[in-house]
């Protein structure tokens, strides 16, 4: 016959078997949440920088939120730790860090551009608040991703930092080419040419159009042909172009995702 004293040892193992596992789930959950907060805190002091005229700060830390935005998912995946919080969490974060801080770039961009038609110090022009449909439609991408929850191996329209990888680019790109003050630097800090990329964007954010995923399910070369080809042109590009490279390599990006479609449609 079972004695109280064995009842009450087990469900006392039980017990601390559960606090514990329930410890160890919260830690887990811990570090990729703590990886996200950081990639949520570059975008708002990006966002300071911004508004302060700090415009290659405020895109180094795009950059770094990009980089915490990496590790936070490969933390989650090799912790096993992936949770309802941490999704909303990465979604939150990412429209700060790449739609609302490159929208605050973009719009510091347009008041400094040239091109605008002639106006006084005291007229209002609207053409720089244009800049806020990139959180806007970032924003709408990401509502549409978290209720789809049908995009695995590839995207469907453009991921939210590749758009605000390519604004944080533009005021780098102002500052190296700001001595030659050439064509491809004019061009960047034109009002028309900035309110199309910002518009381009936007579109492409919210857009129908199916671009591969940059995860490897295997390392086959055939398999993953069209990865592997991006990745060496991309750093081939950074190596030679280095910060002027990142328009260049968002542009392949969707260069090569459309002739995958093609592709894919024709077989």
């Amino acid at each position: 016959m079972v004695s109280l004293c064995s009842i009450k040892f087990e469900i006392t193992r039980i017990l601390v078997h559960l606090i514990v596992k329930t410890k160890a789930m919260r830690l887990k959950n811990f570090v990729p949440n703590t990886i996200t907060l950081f990639n949520l805190l570059s975008g708002i002091i990006s966002i300071y920088c911004a508004m302060t005229g700090q415009l290659d700060m405020a895109a180094w830390l795009i950059f770094a939120a990009a980089v915490f935005d990496f590790f936070d998912g490969m933390a989650a995946r090799l912790l096993h730790a992936k949770s309802l919080i941490g999704e909303q969490l990465d979604s939150l974060a990412d429209v700060v860090s790449f739609g609302v801080a490159p929208g605050f770039i973009l719009f510091q961009m347009l008041q400094m551009s040239h091109g605008q038609p002639m106006h006084t110090s005291n007229d209002f022009s609207i053409l720089p608040f244009l800049a806020f449909i990139v959180p806007a439609f970032g924003a709408l991408r990401l509502a549409r991703f978290n209720a789809e929850n049908v995009q695995s191996d590839h995207f469907i329209g453009l991921p939210i930092p590749a758009a605000g990888i390519f604004i944080a680019s533009l005021p780098l790109i102002r500052t190296a080419l700001y001595d030659e003050r050439e064509l491809f630097y004019m061009m960047i800090t034109n009002t028309y040419f900035l309110l199309a990329t910002g518009i381009l964007l936007s579109f492409l954010m919210v857009s129908r159009f199916p671009m591969f995923g940059l995860k490897f399910k295997n390392f086959s070369f055939r398999d993953n042909l069209i990865k592997y080809f991006f990745l060496a042109v991309s750093v081939l590009l950074l190596l030679f172009l280095q910060v002027v490279a990142i328009p260049f390599i968002i542009v392949l990006y969707l260069f090569l995702s459309l002739i995958l479609y093609l592709t894919e449609i024709q077989s």
